[in-house]
């Protein structure tokens, strides 16, 4: 199956690139708000947060009157990244120094964990990092006010949660009420899969943003070329497909599905066996790293294989151990997991991530995908494979599939609009204006009136994103049977004006406009015109000149991935799939009816028919629907 989402990048070198300091472009930002007491950096994978939350805490040590620094990770396998660094070599007036009794990751357990937590808090040491749990059993022994001026850095950000019963949110809700404390919230992927937000809206303005997005971060690589995200729909067990997509020529990461899954077969030892079996056959295995030897079938090629999902502690940690010391690509050919090596995960080599099964968050997918795009020598091309199963049409769970198809389809979606390169967007006034660089003209769009519309285009519009394509509304609509203005102009609104209560009704259809038009143009493609510059846009080729927002709103954002997906799969089971949602389709409302009405005059005009409920078409359906709709209002109201 082709790539749902194929991006290229430039080379430009320009994200890794360091300057006087030995920062990086993302580094060097997140510097320039050193005086902000409360910071929240929004930066993908391998951006070197890390690096740069050690120059911020360095800076505040030594400048604003912070006595040491807490950082907490959420597990100990990521925590290699906060290592003591000699930022002084590259040009940094001062050096990151952890004292080993001072990394609370470096051993497992909680023993005496809390203990030594309460001690920093009292000692003269700068700087402490333990995991998140240690944070929060440790912050129940405390009093809130020894955090006072202590700066608290929370890696992976997006597992704090505003829900109550989420205790790493209430740390930090504490936190912030009642000390003094310097907060640095990091994380790569800000939206939750739950639904749930990550602050409420009160604490997050608290807070100052930086945001570098993905695709400032892989444009500016030096050698990773391009990305690719692809889904592989199988029938039966995944174990019998898994063949189709595994290159173990490619350095992969290989996550198979949890054994509570519908994907898994239950067992997961059985899995991996059988992935081992079928590339070939274990010759050895290193009593001191854990790291396999398997002699692959057909031409005797010895592949390096680490093992994640073994429960025996003692050896999955010497595998970790391995994992964090690897410095050459031929170290490591293949990793299988199941909750491990996902977020913080560092393996530069990585070529591919193949997952198996629907991930329950978009937070997961992204985080999944981030184990591939590091830049590194050996890859010019770096892959997302996610293998799904297909529903049967005769099965009794095709409703479950279908649902896990449409769910990893809209986590594309949110993919390309993450990792594509984004227009700035004007009001065309006059006809003879000229687009600048990286900018769009559009007739009767609606600039930003007020800073905060500005501000939430800036740093939150993908997790915006997230937000609506992660709604069932929005999903349901995903097969073509809804109208794509209502899709715009309706269901998106609505979105907006829940997820920003504080946005009046401008700044509302502002915001539509921006995320709506910002959607569409992400999958146009430039086309050579002549004198003219040429935009295709599903599948229509339209002067750029004459971008307008009514014809922008035309266009269903949905309908790229659909098509693709009713290319790929049988027409009984495209057909399970149409039925399948629609026993869940939208309820007509009064603003679709309202909206569709014009349409449906124009149908009668064009076709000398009304609309017909049994149509094929999903739209004219919906029209037949929305004109069932209509008369029977008008009879309530007896017109």
């Amino acid at each position: 199956m082709p790539n749902l989402v194929e991006v290229t990048y430039g080379q430009t070198g320009q994200s890794t690139n360091t300057d006087a300091f030995g920062m990086r472009e993302m580094q060097a930002r997140v510097y320039a708000q050193r005086d902000a007491q409360y910071l929240l950096v929004k930066a993908p994978p391998a951006s070197g947060k890390s690096r740069a939350l050690m120059f911020l805490a360095l800076d505040k040590m030594q400048h604003q009157g912070v006595r040491k620094t807490i950082v907490a990770v959420p597990e100990r396998s990521i925590a290699a990244s906060f290592a003591s660094t000699r930022l002084s070599a590259y040009g940094f007036p001062h050096d990151w120094s952890l004292e080993p009794h001072c990394d609370l990751c470096a051993t497992d357990g909680d023993a005496g964990k809390v203990r030594q937590f309460r001690e920093f808090l009292t000692s003269y040491d700068s700087v402490l990092l333990c995991t998140h749990a240690t944070l929060r059993y440790a912050f129940k022994e405390v009093e809130t006010s020894a955090f006072d001026n202590v700066l608290l850095a929370i890696d992976e950000f997006h597992h704090v949660s505003a829900d109550s019963d989420n205790q790493l949110g209430e740390v930090l809700r504490d936190v912030l009420a009642k000390s003094s404390a310097h907060i640095v919230a990091m994380t790569g992927s800000y939206f939750r899969g739950d639904r749930v937000p990550v602050l409420a809206p009160e604490d997050e303005a608290l807070f100052r943003h930086v945001t570098y997005n993905y695709y400032e971060q892989l444009n500016g690589y030096q050698h990773l070329k391009s990305l690719g995200i692809g889904y592989h729909f199988y029938q039966g067990r995944y174990t019998s497909a898994i063949a189709e997509v595994l290159d173990t020529d490619k350095k992969t990461i290989l996550h198979i599905p949890s054994p509570n899954a519908g994907e898994s077969t239950k067992d997961k030892h059985g899995e991996v066996g059988h992935i081992l079996g079928m590339i070939g056959r274990v010759i050895y295995t290193d009593p001191e790293t854990g790291i396999m030897t398997v002699e692959r079938h057909g031409d005797q090629k010895q592949l390096k294989v680490a093992d994640l999902v073994w429960d025996v502690k003692e050896q999955r940690d010497r595998v970790v151990n391995y994992l964090r010391k690897i410095r050459q690509p031929e170290e490591m050919d293949l990793i299988i997991a199941l909750g491990m090596a996902k977020e913080g995960f560092d393996w530069p080599f990585c070529e591919h991530a193949l997952t198996v099964g629907y991930r329950g968050s978009l937070t997961e997918v992204v985080q999944i995908i981030g184990r591939c795009t590091r830049d590194s020598t050996n890859k010019t091309h770096a892959q997302f494979t996610n293998l799904i199963a297909q529903p049967d049409a005769g099965d009794d769970e095709v409703s479950f599939a279908v649902n896990n198809m449409l769910k990893a389809i809209t986590c594309s979606l949110l993919m390309e609009q993450v990792l594509a390169p984004h227009f700035k967007f004007k009001t065309r006034v006059s006809e003879d204006e000229v687009n600048a660089p990286g900018e769009l003209k559009i007739r009767g769009f609606k600039e930003p009136s007020s800073q905060r519309v500005k501000d939430i285009i800036e740093s939150d519009l993908n997790d915006l994103k997230a937000t609506i394509l992660q709604d069932r509304s929005m999903q349901k609509a995903m097969p073509g049977d809804v109208d794509p203005e209502v899709i715009n102009k309706v269901l998106i609104p609505k979105i907006i004006q829940k997820k920003y209560p504080d946005l009046d009704e401008r700044e509302c259809e502002e915001l539509r406009q921006h995320v709506v038009v910002d959607s569409v143009m992400v999958g146009a493609v430039m086309e050579d015109g002549g004198d003219r510059r040429i935009i295709r846009m599903a599948n229509q080729f339209i002067n750029i000149d004459e971008l307008n927002i009514d014809l922008i709103d035309s266009i269903n954002p949905f309908q790229k991935a659909f098509e693709i997906l009713s290319k790929q799969v049988t027409p009984p089971v495209l057909k399970a799939i149409m039925d399948c949602i629609a026993t869940t389709r939208l309820q007509m409302t009064e603003a679709e009816a309202l909206l569709l009405w014009p349409k449906i005059k124009a149908f009668v005009k064009t076709h000398g028919r009304p609309p017909s409920l049994t149509a094929y078409d999903g739209q004219e359906k919906r029209m037949a629907e929305a004109l069932v709709f209509i008369k029977q209002q008008r009879k309530q109201q007896g017109l």
